[in-house]
């Protein structure tokens, strides 16, 4: 016997509530996740939870303890691992949407750096912002196979514990960047916009390697 739509649509939030509240810092890399205490949290049976958490699981995003299921985290070369490929598929990204980008999407664009500069002390807000505008390029690439692609990146960014946003300084620059690309984007200039969106990465990359070597306080 098949799931019904209703028990699927269950599934289906279970699994996005748990997904969401790792990606905002509820749940941690480290972090134990218990079926009970989720069933509780979001008001949703055991069953879906459980399933969920299978998926999790499958996915990486969730490792075994013994018995129990803990977010996993991401290692120095799983993190090397991680940029190359979001660089790459980012570039790209940002090289479609300079093509196929309508005029409104990268009004919206625009308005969203203008928007984000004034998050520039909320780490935490910022780096959500950062999300909505990186998400925002995927889809103005108007490619749907890379935007899946694409997520499936950002879910495992999900398991990082801390945002390179916080590191001083590292806001207002990332803000100058993200107008380089707006700029390649507004002049459909797609070599432009695939390098300063690369660029964007790898400085982003490069503070985060300082930050954790502990040469960034």
């Amino acid at each position: 016997m098949t799931d019904g739509p209703e028990e699927k649509t269950v599934q289906q939030d279970a699994y996005s509530l748990i997904l969401n509240a790792i990606d905002v810092g509820v749940y941690r890399p480290g972090n134990r996740l218990v079926e009970s205490e989720l069933a509780e949290r979001f008001g949703v049976s055991r069953t879906p939870i459980r399933e969920a958490l299978q998926r999790l699981e499958t996915q990486s995003l969730l490792v075994r303890d013994g018995r129990s299921l803990i977010v996993a985290s991401l290692d120095h070369n799983q993190l090397a691992e991680l940029y190359a490929v979001r660089c790459e598929l980012e570039g790209l990204a940002a090289r479609l949407a300079a093509r196929h980008a309508t005029e409104e999407e990268v009004r919206v664009l625009q308005t969203f750096v203008e928007e984000d500069r004034k998050l520039l002390d909320q780490p935490a807000a910022l780096a959500r912002a950062n999300r909505r505008f990186h998400r925002q390029i995927h889809l103005a690439s108007h490619n749907r196979f890379l935007v899946q692609q694409l997520d499936l990146v950002y879910r495992s960014m999900a398991l990082m514990a801390t945002t390179s946003l916080a590191i001083k300084g590292r806001g207002t620059r990332a803000m100058e960047e993200h107008q380089r690309i707006v700029d390649a984007l507004r002049a459909g200039d797609g070599d432009a916009a695939y390098s300063a969106l690369r660029e964007h990465i790898s400085v982003a990359y490069e503070a985060r390697l300082r930050s954790d070597a502990g040469e960034i306080t």
